[in-house]
């Protein structure tokens, strides 16, 4: 598929949202559109969208005003002066195509939320604060957006999932405006955002940038973009983008460090069941976090977010103990349930060190129980670069089901697929097999039992097993007589 941007997106110059005229968003129901478009509705742009099928996002913009199409046709363009994509979208396209025609201003996702950003004429510019990373954004976004709020700073956001604590995913409130960058396509060079984060740095998208070292160079500059930039040093990727500008004299972006010999670092780390604690310290003195979140990697993201919060101005013991409400975010950890003994959790975790620290975290919370993997490849290309790594990171658990690559953007490559990381897996010493993806259901309920994890993995349509598996054995167990 040819994206109209190409592989990676060019930062455009930025527009008040004002001035934009109406504006249709194509693919609106997407969990990254959805969230723009509801927003831009909320003031008071007159907003259409269409996407190939119905769903709850689309049903949800209708009821705020937004009008929607399934499907896609040249004519559902109407009056639009702006027409919103995200790299997913086809060249060929007819709204795209019908938006070309007519001379239309087509913009990326990304430069409508970055028009978000931007003040109202005669407004006074509010803080953008854009998170950074290969992995962590939405936690640390999510995390700074639950912050402010607690703080009763009405902040504007934009995160990848919805919030535990609020439900939502965006808000366009008064305060500072905390966005999710996403590097993936280069899009995270278009936010107007002063104060920028970066969690780590780790060789990933190359189907986009094609090189590790493009790769690490696109987020120098995502730096070099902010007046500060805060980074988990203790992450080596971040730490090599952090004294790279330093090194580089003609920055002036100031630079505060998380990590060991940072400014800020993390001591007496440990993991608690399915929660965590540490002490932060820094020029705010010795600060307790207690987590509700399972993982060394989300204390990082909490440190991340605390020194973040406070460069904004936030009082640290306030915002350590804003973090102590914080409840995670869709689909990272979420837990779905537990019958007979047996927790559901799901988690986005797509990438060899997402999993990792995921099944790490498992593998403390479960105690003397045992850690089920249900993985779905989420693209040819990163399975195929990362096939052993992908492997090491599965065998952490007990038994590892591994079901089809989920395709995306892609076409399937020849001979990358599933049994690729069975293989890799077992060679690591795992237990690993290939189950269909309609049949993981039946596979997991055979194998559990008391004291059991299951987790689905994956950044595709893997999430929707979970609530199935624990239909499953909600049903197993009625079925042997046990309520």
């Amino acid at each position: 598929m040819s994206s109209i941007f190409g592989a990676l997106v060019p930062p455009v110059p930025l527009v008040p949202v004002s001035d934009l005229g109406p504006v249709h968003f194509i693919a609106a129901g997407g969990a990254g559109m959805a969230p723009l478009a509801e927003l831009y509705a909320g003031r008071g742009v007159r907003v259409s969208g269409s996407d190939r099928s119905d769903s709850a996002n689309l049903a949800r913009l209708r009821d705020r005003g937004v009008t929607t199409f399934v499907g896609h046709a040249a004519e559902q363009v109407g009056d639009a002066e702006t027409v919103v994509v995200s790299s997913a979208i086809a060249a060929d396209n007819p709204e795209v195509v019908a938006a070309r025609e007519r001379g239309l201003r087509i913009w990326h996702r990304s430069a409508a939320l970055g028009a978000l950003m931007e003040p109202a004429a005669g407004a006074e510019r509010r803080v953008g604060i854009a998170v950074g990373g290969t992995h962590g954004k939405t936690t640390t976004s999510g995390m700074l957006a639950h912050i402010f709020w607690s703080l009763g700073m009405d902040p504007g956001f934009v995160v990848g999932a919805p919030l535990a604590t609020t439900g939502e995913a965006a808000a366009d409130g008064t305060g500072p405006f905390v966005v999710e960058a996403d590097e993936s396509d280069g899009s995270f060079l278009q936010y107007p955002a002063e104060l920028r984060v970066i969690t780590n740095v780790e060789a990933d998208h190359l189907d986009n940038w094609k090189t590790p070292e493009a790769y690490a160079e696109g987020f120098v500059e995502f730096a070099e973009k902010a007046s500060c930039v805060v980074i988990n040093i203790a992450d080596a990727g971040a730490a090599r983008i952090a004294a790279t500008v330093v090194e580089q004299k003609e920055s002036s972006t100031r630079i505060v460090t998380v990590g060991p010999g940072g400014d800020w670092w993390l001591e007496d780390e440990c993991l608690e069941g399915f929660g965590s604690r540490a002490t932060l310290h820094g020029p705010a003195g010795p600060i307790r976090l207690a987590l509700q979140v399972p993982g060394l990697h989300n204390l990082h993201n909490a440190a991340v977010a605390l020194v973040t919060a406070v460069t904004h101005g936030a009082d640290a013991t306030r915002v350590a103990e804003a973090l102590g409400g914080f409840r995670g975010t869709a689909r990272r950890f979420t837990p779905h349930g537990e019958i007979g003994g047996v927790r559901v959790f799901d988690d986005y975790a797509h990438h060899p060190t997402e999993l990792d620290v995921t099944l790490h975290a498992a593998r403390v919370g479960v105690g003397d129980g045992r850690v089920v993997a249900c993985f779905q490849p989420h693209l040819y290309s990163r399975t195929r670069d990362f096939a052993e790594e992908f492997g090491e990171a599965l065998a952490l658990a007990d038994e590892c089901l591994v079901t089809d690559v989920f395709a995306a953007r892609e076409e399937p490559i020849p001979e990358v697929d599933a049994s690729l990381l069975v293989d890799s897996c077992r060679r690591a010493g795992g237990v690993a097999r290939w189950v269909p993806y309609d049949e993981i259901v039946a596979s997991v309920t055979e194998m559990v039992g008391p004291g059991d994890v299951v987790l689905t993995l994956g950044a595709g349509d893997i999430t929707q097993m979970a609530p199935r598996i624990v239909e499953g054995l909600r049903r197993t167990r009625e079925s042997h007589g046990r309520a």
